[in-house]
């Protein structure tokens, strides 16, 4: 529990350091931060139930204060944001405040791609010294050398729900049921969304149980949710017409939030790859290293090394850039394990340094989930991709496209610290 004097200097406004003079703040009906935190204390109202007692932001308020009394911790710094409480509804629940993360920016870098062409500036979120740095110096060589070339290859957001059936007979039928009346499935599941198109569904069959990889093309979002909804009407389909009983909606091969080799293989979100070529003179002058050594690093750290580890990744940092950029432009920051999911390729060529990068599931949206809060909008909006494309997917695509491109800027930046062996004096340099 706390003692008086931090209850007593508790926010009443926002920032923990109200004036205790001041009149309390309601939500226009009578009703206070102060009372409801009361009500919290005294056992008849609790933290989930404060929205119905008052508007959010005298909700939060009064939640924060209720915490602050019973923990003894000061959280005026968490109460000092700048978004509506309310424009959090759908992304929080028990809302207190925001966490700030210091964010930098990196570019601009120059990006060739099939939706994004031009340069761009790409925003970073991180508590980590030296990493905007790092890939602002990367994307430096890359314009220089005349920007990165970027694809998405493939794109889909999967759902896989698992079905139990009688024995491996039945998962035969069911499976060979859903690969004929895959329309019928496409219907059900599209008729729970506007942009939301089911572009596949694959059959596994693993003794009783059945898998149905669901892959849908979901517009500008990250798809999450439209994936699930949609799955569960054609689940239902598949139900009504075959043995099969739903056991999940989720049934791990998805697979969400979670390293695996079927991402890596058949993709998940966005597909994406980026390359480019930089003239030896570049490399020499801006990554202070030559193309051998950088490739010689590439080779045995990134390959040889990722493959003794058994990793799924095989590539320097590029977990780094997705979760920083994730961070700010409100991106499902859980995907960053499927967005690690990178192979950097470097080879030293007679007068240049080619190198790139394959992204297999980077999931990123422009619409829906946290990117439509305040700074995550306009981090987006600084990319130069805010809200739904047109056509729908655009520019889901071409951010997509410039977050590759960022991958690939910290990818040349890292191993060329390590080829020149920088890394450490750098870190000591910025004081980390």
């Amino acid at each position: 529990m706390t003692d008086d004097s931090t209850a007593e200097n508790a926010t009443d406004d926002g920032t923990g350091s109200a004036d205790p003079d001041a009149e309390p703040v309601t939500d226009g009906s009578g009703v206070d931060a102060e009372t409801l935190a009361d009500r919290v204390a005294d056992g008849e109202l609790r933290l989930y139930e404060l929205e119905d007692h008052a508007d959010a932001e005298t909700a939060a308020r009064a939640r924060r204060l209720a915490v602050e009394r019973d923990s003894g911790v000061s959280l005026s710094a968490t109460g000092d944001y700048t978004f509506p409480a309310e424009s959090a509804d759908s992304n929080v629940e028990n809302l207190v405040g925001a966490a700030q993360i210091p964010m930098g920016v990196a570019g601009p870098v120059t990006v060739h791609g099939d939706t994004a062409d031009g340069e761009f500036y790409l925003p970073i979120a991180t508590t980590e010294g030296a990493l905007v740095a790092s890939v602002n110096r990367g994307c430096s060589a890359i314009s220089a050398a005349g920007g990165a070339t970027v694809r998405i290859t493939k794109r889909g957001m999967t759902r896989a729900p698992v079905f139990s059936v009688a024995d491996v007979a039945e998962g035969a039928e069911v499976a060979e049921w859903v690969q004929e009346n895959e329309a019928r499935l496409a219907a059900a599941a599209e008729e729970t969304t506007r942009f939301g198109e089911l572009q596949e569904v694959t059959p596994y069959v693993v003794g009783d149980s059945v898998f149905l990889r669901f892959s849908y093309h979901t517009g500008d979002a990250n798809g999450m949710n439209m994936a699930t909804i949609a799955t569960r009407a054609a689940a239902e389909v598949v139900e009504d017409e075959t043995p099969a009983s739903l056991v999940a909606l989720s049934g791990n091969l998805c697979v969400d939030k979670k390293p695996a080799a079927i991402n890596a293989v058949e993709g998940r979100g966005h597909s994406v790859t980026a390359d480019v070529t930089i003239p030896r003179e570049t490399v020499e002058e801006r990554l202070g290293t030559t193309p051998e050594a950088v490739a010689e690093v590439n080779t045995r750290k990134n390959l040889v090394g990722s493959a003794k580890a058994g990793s799924l990744g095989f590539n320097a940092q590029a977990a780094n850039v997705v979760a920083g950029v994730f961070l700010a432009t409100g991106q499902d920051e859980a995907h960053v394990v499927e967005g690690s999911n990178c192979i950097t390729t470097v080879e030293a060529r007679e007068d240049a340094l080619y190198a790139s990068v394959s992204l297999a599931s980077l999931q990123v949206g422009t619409v829906g989930g946290g990117t439509d809060l305040a700074t995550q909008s306009e981090a987006l909006e600084l990319v130069g991709f805010a809200g739904g494309g047109d056509p729908p997917g655009s520019n889901a695509d071409a951010f997509a496209e410039v977050v590759a491109a960022g991958a690939l800027a910290g990818e040349l930046s890292l191993l060329s610290a390590l080829a020149s062996r920088h890394l450490s004096s750098a870190h000591e340099e910025l004081g980390r």
